[in-house]
């Protein structure tokens, strides 16, 4: 057992939650960032203004996000260059193989093969060729055989949340934005779970709600003790920079996730917010105004997954407009900011309580 356990060290084989869960689910979603997301926008941009050029760019990049998901996950697992370069080709079919669940298929397929790959990396005098032989055969073997059933289970799952959202709108729409929020600002990816899971629609748009609502909640809350660039690196970046103050005082969270609770029921029953663009935008929030990108991108050319959910592109009216603005910006900041200075009153939050280092 102790060797076992000195070869894992060596070959920097770390098997815990923090490593799969955190890292690993983390450094998929800039893959996804990366490629999917950066792409649907510039081949959007391209369909509103005509441009065939950027139309092809954005499909190239979105045709690219297997890939890009499978070596930042090899990245985040500190793979060897062998061991990283093969991902490209596990991720690929991962991602075809696993239709709209890809991105859970790619994170459980590519996290396997990474490791398996790790441990024969430089075991071998003929290592040039042992290392990515493992390491695809072993990638491509498992999305043969498990990435179809991963994916219709994660898309099985991601339906019935959106089905539940249609069917009770205002419970669903507290639940989906709360959830999705506090995964968000906690050290996981809110944008990888929202992909793996295809999650578009109403469901979606709780699911921005709730990211909006910790994010601008908390660039807000905070501005007294963090001023300017404070506001913009939680409200344009990610609320995520609180977690150390959230572990120092909790109370801190509250009016960020009472925020999530309001504002979600009311994109869902009110404006009746759907996010039907790249399934990822979901779990963005304002970060890099992709939450809000992902609305407008969903009206104008809707994403495959929704789609597949019944979506179709829409001229978007004044309501709508309204109903974005509201959600995602006006609401969290005013919100936040009153029950912010309740908590200040009663003594929960104190004063330095939210500065960020």
């Amino acid at each position: 057992m102790s060797k076992l356990k000195e070869f894992l060290v060596r070959k920097d084989i770390v098997i815990s939650p923090q490593r799969y869960l955190i890292d690993a689910l983390g450094a998929m979603a800039q893959g996804l960032f990366a490629s999917l997301l950066i792409g649907t926008i510039i081949k959007t941009v391209g369909q509103q203004t005509g441009l065939a050029l950027l139309v092809d760019l954005g499909g190239y990049a979105t045709a690219m996000s297997g890939p890009a998901m499978a070596c930042a996950i090899g990245w985040a697992l500190h793979c060897p260059p062998l061991v990283l370069f093969s991902l490209i080709t596990v991720g690929y079919s991962a991602n075809a193989l696993g239709g709209a669940g890809g991105p859970l298929a790619v994170l459980i397929i590519a996290i396997v093969a990474a490791e398996l790959g790790k441990a024969v990396s430089k075991e071998t005098k003929v290592d040039i060729l042992v290392t990515p032989i493992v390491t695809i055969l072993v990638g491509i073997g498992l999305a043969m055989l498990v990435a179809a059933p991963i994916g219709k289970g994660a898309n099985w799952v991601g339906t019935l949340i959106m089905w539940a959202t249609e069917q009770q709108p205002f419970v669903m729409g507290i639940l989906v934005s709360v959830i999705v929020g506090i995964a968000l600002t906690l050290p996981i990816s809110s944008a990888a779970i929202c992909a793996a899971l295809s999650l578009t629609g109403l469901a979606g748009g709780a699911a921005v709600a709730g990211c909006c609502a910790n994010m601008v909640g908390f660039a807000v809350l905070s501005f007294r003790e963090n001023g300017w660039g404070g506001l913009v690196s939680q409200g344009l970046g990610t609320s995520m920079l609180q977690m150390g103050n959230i572990v120092r005082n909790p109370k801190i969270w509250i009016p960020a996730i009472v925020t999530s609770a309001i504002t979600g029921p009311i994109a869902t029953c009110v404006f009746k917010l759907q996010m039907n663009g790249a399934a990822v935008n979901s779990g963005m929030g304002t970060c890099g105004l992709c939450g809000p990108i992902g609305v407008w991108t969903g009206w104008v050319a809707p994403s495959e997954a929704a789609i597949a959910n019944g979506a179709v592109a829409i001229q978007p009216g004044a309501m709508d407009w309204i109903g974005l603005i509201m959600v995602c910006f006006v609401l969290p900041a005013v919100i936040c900011w009153a029950i912010g200075l309740l908590c200040r009153r009663l003594g929960w939050i104190r004063e330095g309580d939210l500065k960020l280092d």
